[in-house]
C-alpha cells in the first residue's frame, strides 16, 4: 500500500510539472504535448511497486492529463466544454492524438518496468 502511494504521489508531481512545463514550452514557440503524460510516468516510475495496477492507472491517467492540457490550450470553438471536448477528440490533428497516445504510453511503460518481480517460495526437491 505504502509503495502504491509513492507511485501515484510521483505521478501527481509529474503530471502537475508536465503541465505547466507544457505551457512554458508552448510560449517557446513549442508544441510538447507529450510532456504532461511522460512526466507523470517518469515521477510515478521513481519508486518500486509490486502490483502492475498502478502503472495501468498511470497509463490512464496520463492520457487523461494529455487531453485535459489539449483542452486548456486549445478548445474547440464552437463549445468550450470540456465534455463537448471529449465527444469530439476524434476531430483533433493527427499528431496532436499522437502526443497524447505517446504520453499515455510512457505514462504506462515506465511504473510497469518499475514493478518488482514476484518471489517464488523455493521448490521443494523431487
Amino acid at each position: 500500500m505504502k509503495q502504491a502511494c509513492l507511485v501515484f504521489t510521483g505521478a501527481a508531481v509529474g503530471g502537475a510539472v508536465g503541465y505547466f512545463l507544457f505551457f512554458w514550452v508552448v510560449s517557446q514557440g513549442f508544441y510538447g504535448l507529450i510532456l504532461p503524460g511522460a512526466l507523470l510516468g517518469l515521477g510515478a516510475g521513481y519508486p518500486t511497486s509490486r502490483s502492475i495496477v498502478p502503472a495501468v492507472v498511470c497509463g490512464v491517467l496520463a492520457v487523461a492529463v494529455g487531453l485535459f492540457t489539449e483542452w486548456r490550450f486549445a478548445p474547440f470553438k464552437q463549445d468550450d466544454s470540456l465534455s463537448f471536448f471529449l465527444l469530439h477528440v476524434h476531430h483533433l490533428s493527427p499528431v496532436t492524438l499522437l502526443m497524447i497516445a505517446a504520453g499515455g504510453w510512457i505514462g504506462f511503460w515506465v511504473p510497469f518496468r518499475r514493478v518488482s518481480p514476484t518471489v517464488r517460495p523455493s521448490q521443494p526437491a523431487a
